[in-house]
């Protein structure tokens, strides 16, 4: 794997997204999201078992409502009681980590992935991979949009259609587009 387009992408590093190696894994993360998505409710559970094998950690009482979509779903780490509504997305090109007791709200979307600045680059299919880290009993509100490289504190609020591209403090309410504080403690 050294050297390889997913390890660029592992480390942090511009890569390839058009990579072989790294459409294989796409075709096999969408495969265990259609079955998620496609089994009733009552044999589905709280996440469909192709996703959960490959989701990177669910911890007890996780949930995912269908219809969901991620990109490779190795890199999805929920706590405990974490809740994903229905429509929600996650670009986990990098590690996407939500604490225990966080929820998500209808068609939340997370991007880890940020495409090159120039147009040559991105015809190239370079990408760069940011990490997002959610904290414990955090609320995310529907239509909201968390890009690469944010960290959402313990106890914070994110108000429904936000847009964040900084980090939010713990126990903080921001909303708007871009994301502002309008609480804060």
């Amino acid at each position: 794997m050294a050297g390889s387009e997913r390890a660029k992408m592992a480390a942090g590093e511009w890569y390839c997204c058009l990579d072989p190696e790294l459409e294989t894994l796409r075709i096999t993360a969408r495969d265990a999201v259609f079955e998620h998505n496609s089994l009733p409710p009552r044999q589905r559970g709280d996440i469909g078992p192709a996703l959960r094998t490959l989701l990177g950690a669910a911890g007890a009482g996780a949930r995912i409502e269908a219809p969901f979509h991620c990109a490779y779903s190795f890199n999805i780490f929920l706590g405990g009681r974490v809740f994903l509504n229905a429509g929600c997305t996650v670009l986990d090109t990098a590690s996407v980590r939500i604490g225990s007791g966080t929820l998500l709200g209808p068609n939340v979307q997370i991007y880890c992935a940020e495409h090159h600045k120039e147009a040559a680059g991105r015809q190239a299919g370079l990408e760069i991979a940011r990490p997002i880290e959610i904290g414990e009993h955090a609320w995310i509100g529907g239509n909201a949009i968390i890009l690469g490289g944010v960290r959402i504190g313990d106890g914070a609020i994110v108000g429904a259609g936000a847009v964040v591209t900084r980090n939010v403090a713990a126990n903080t309410t921001v909303v708007g587009n871009p994301a502002r504080p309008i609480r804060r403690g």
